[in-house]
């Protein structure tokens, strides 16, 4: 599947989240190796949406600074990763396709999920506080997913979709 977005375009949007150590899925068989893993698995659907940039990479970056969190970190991105993504939305079938949302597997099923319409009604820090919440309640590796010096580095992108430009490989 084509991407919509040129890949090196976005690619401050999915550093964003690898910088705090989650792991990019390019196919569906990625998500579906990463999800079949034993324990818990982050699985973020990351796009270059506004409510991505304000709220939802901002918000997951901080709560991987939590005390507990999840096994496996991972993140697919759509309009770029298409089958992964598809693959993603495929594996949340009480939600809506949408981007951004963000889910924890465990041991393969899915036990929570945060969906667009809810993270467009809150900030980051409100974010990070609900993703807690549920790391503390589904999860059990020990927190942060990177030291504090390493998280302080963080850049977070601030662009939004309306100014990538569509992929024309």
């Amino acid at each position: 599947m084509q991407p919509i977005y040129d890949p090196e375009s976005v690619r401050p949007m999915w550093e964003e989240l690898a910088q705090c150590g989650v792991a990019p899925l390019q196919t569906a068989a990625d998500v579906d190796a990463a999800v079949a893993k034993p324990g818990t698995t982050l699985l973020v659907v990351n796009s270059v949406c506004g409510c991505a940039a304000g709220g939802a990479r901002p918000g997951v970056t901080k709560a991987l600074q939590n005390s507990v969190i999840p096994d496996h970190l991972t993140t697919v991105f759509a309009g770029v990763a298409m089958e992964a993504t598809a693959r993603a939305r495929e594996l949340m079938p009480t939600v809506r396709p949408s981007s951004p949302s963000v889910a924890i597997f465990k041991d393969g099923a899915p036990v929570y999920v945060l969906e667009r319409r809810q993270i467009e009604r809150m900030n980051a820090s409100d974010i990070a506080a609900e993703l807690a919440r549920a790391f503390n309640e589904h999860c059990t590796r020990q927190g942060p997913s990177v030291s504090p010096e390493i998280y302080g580095k963080v850049v977070h992108a601030r662009q939004c979709g309306s100014t990538i430009p569509s992929f024309r490989g």
